[in-house]
């Protein structure tokens, strides 16, 4: 993988990666998405068919110094994300600054669609926040494991308030924040003026079809961003945006 932006350099090292990516404002919100580059997010229904070992090392890296995955209960359901979210690897490079080997996992769940039983629930290594706009009972909360906590937020008209779900993660000491969809959850996060980062792999093909965008919401909505770095690998192109909010 070689650098084009900010200066070419003809390798790069994981290390170099991570410092072109890492930020030191808080709470600070990144979103990571694949597409192809005719503009669609799938190819077959599926993010991962769009992807390559190059994204997938950008992928692993983005998540190994974030304190929370953050994804809605859609692409749970689509794909996965049962057990751990990081290596064993990745796991001693963050216990040894200071991190928790696991990165917490959020959850958004318009109407609490992810049961009590759900193995991306019952697998996961740490803790789990469940963010709905759901009417939340004891009851409830009580059928969930213990290392499962129902956090209810308000309903900002398109779903559970971005706004509110930041807050309550800069409220926990989660600053970190690592999103990954999906086109739903952004487009609430950018309607909302929630999105710091975005980092978007080009796939080298073209999809046509009728696969989804990166971001969908009710309305159009414009917010202006900064190339902050871009990367080649075998043709794909790996960008991180930026925006001031």
């Amino acid at each position: 993988m070689r650098a084009l932006l900010p200066q070419p350099i003809d390798h790069v090292d994981d290390e170099y990666l991570l410092s072109r990516y890492a930020s030191t404002r808080r709470p600070f919100v990144r979103f990571n998405f694949v597409s192809s580059v005719d503009g669609s997010a799938q190819l077959g229904g599926l993010s991962a068919a769009l992807g390559s070992d190059g994204d997938q090392r950008i992928f692993n890296l983005l998540r190994r110094p974030a304190q929370v995955v953050l994804v809605g209960s859609g692409t749970v359901h689509a794909e996965g994300y049962a057990g751990p979210l990081v290596s064993d690897a990745d796991q001693a490079w963050r216990t040894a600054r200071g991190l928790d080997a696991h990165p917490v996992l959020a959850i958004v769940s318009y109407h609490l669609s992810i049961a009590p039983d759900a193995e991306v629930l019952t697998s996961s290594p740490g803790p789990v926040l469940l963010y709905t706009c759901e009417q939340v009972t004891g009851q409830q909360r009580d059928s969930y494991p213990e290392h499962v906590q129902l956090v209810q937020v308000a309903d900002n008209g398109q779903g559970p308030d971005p706004a509110q779900i930041v807050a309550d993660l800069d409220s926990r000491g989660l600053q970190a924040i690592h999103a990954e969809g999906g086109p739903h959850i952004f487009g609430q996060f950018v309607a909302a003026g929630q999105v710091d980062s975005l980092c978007v792999s080009y796939s080298p093909v073209l999809a046509a079809g009728a696969g989804s965008r990166i971001a969908r919401s009710q309305s159009e909505q414009q917010r202006s961003l900064t190339l902050h770095t871009l990367l080649e690998e075998d043709s794909m192109l790996f960008a991180e945006y930026r925006a001031d909010r």
